[in-house]
């Protein structure tokens, strides 16, 4: 479980790195019209993977929240999230 959990941690970061290489490249303005509509396609999806990530951490800190005074964890599977 905490594998997984790290492995979820680390495809955010690794979505998030090349997010920001995206955006540099398309900032710099020296791509042509094709490059930079690929890259804003692979930017939108790694968009959408970085907010999927967020959500599923949302909802484990949520279920690691403190209920009636102890420290409740429920197993969490993303794909039920």
């Amino acid at each position: 479980m905490a594998k997984k959990s790290r492995s979820r941690v680390g495809e955010f970061e690794k979505s998030l790195k090349e997010l920001e290489t995206i955006v540099e490249r398309m900032e710099s303005g020296e791509q042509s019209l094709e490059a930079s509509l690929k890259d804003f396609e692979d930017g939108m999806s790694l968009v959408r993977d970085c907010r999927d990530s967020l959500q599923a951490a949302e909802v484990r800190v949520q279920q690691l929240l403190e209920k009636e005074g102890e420290l409740q964890s429920t197993p969490f599977d993303p794909d039920e999230a």
